[in-house]
């Protein structure tokens, strides 16, 4: 993103979350100001898409930039020193939002490993990517990617193909870490982007069927368990398949989606040590390494 104003974009996690907020609720507004009653219903009906031109801000859309507006005030917080419930590998997620990261210091304060987002829907790409994605590998680190879905604006194959063609892609090498979807509160309207239930699980699935396609690995899937309920019914049927990114900004992950008996990866605070928001893995490096393989 822009960085004209570097007391922003350079913040901590409470400036990013309390920014975060203040645009879901002026969007929130927006939405119920301008929305004909039944559209989202009706447009998710008849399979027909919002255009990907209403994602007016999609470098302030990061893993978790929704979560604070939706799940309180303390999930915004965030706490860096979590319980373990097993060897725990510390690592970051970063975005535009966090421009040019200095890789070289966040590995010497302990980092393992990172991911980047790439893209949002079928129109933005991270413009800071290649610096993120290729610096984090370069010091070390095992790194994958991420997309930030909007299931309102295309289909779950097509953002997958977006994904895979814009820095999303696996390979075997040891240090490519499966890409991974994030789904969460839609930060430009609807909690569940006008889908039912049964319609969010279909675009999930094609997402990451579309994706093990073509890679070879399914994708991890990030989201929080509260959106997973509201919107897919709390489906189990992604549990055999891809690993489980949670996001629970506390001290214990809480409670796991349906058919999880543990989490792949959680994100517990949105700022601390690392640059953006706060991560482990749940097991040792050389687990960690075991799933870059595939």
């Amino acid at each position: 993103m822009s960085h004209g104003v570097p007391s922003v974009v350079h913040g901590t996690g409470s400036a990013r979350t309390r920014l975060a907020v203040l645009v879901g609720l002026i969007v929130s507004l927006l939405t119920l100001a301008f929305t004909v009653p039944g559209a989202a219903h009706a447009a998710a009906a008849t399979g027909t898409a919002k255009s990907a031109g209403h994602l007016t801000h999609p470098e302030l859309d990061w893993m978790g930039s929704t979560v604070p507006a939706h799940e309180g005030s303390d999930a915004g917080s965030g706490s860096d020193t979590a319980v373990p419930m097993a060897t725990q590998t510390p690592g970051m997620d970063v975005s535009g939002y966090q421009g040019n990261v200095n890789w070289t210091t966040a590995w010497a304060n302990g980092g393992k490993f990172a991911y980047v987002k790439a893209t949002e829907s079928t129109t933005y790409t991270n413009p800071y990517f290649t610096q993120q994605y290729n610096g984090s590998y370069n010091v070390g680190m095992i790194r994958g990617s991420y997309h930030f879905a909007t299931p309102d604006t295309s289909g779950g194959a097509t953002q997958a193909d977006y994904f895979i063609a814009h820095g999303g892609g696996w390979s075997a090498d040891g240090k490519t870490l499966p890409g991974a979807l994030d789904i969460e509160y839609n930060p430009y309207g609807a909690t569940c982007y006008g889908l039912s239930q049964a319609s969010m699980v279909s675009w999930i699935h094609a997402f990451a069927n579309e994706y093990h396609a073509k890679e070879g690995v399914y994708p991890v899937i990030y989201s929080t368990y509260d959106w997973w309920s509201t919107c897919t019914g709390n489906n189990s049927g992604f549990a055999t398949t891809s690993p489980f990114w949670i996001a629970k900004y506390s001290t214990s992950a809480g409670t796991l989606p349906g058919g999880y008996t543990y989490y792949t990866f959680w994100q517990h605070a949105d700022s601390g040590t690392f640059p953006g928001d706060q991560d482990y893995f749940n097991g040792d490096t050389t687990r960690l390494k075991a799933l870059a393989l595939g």
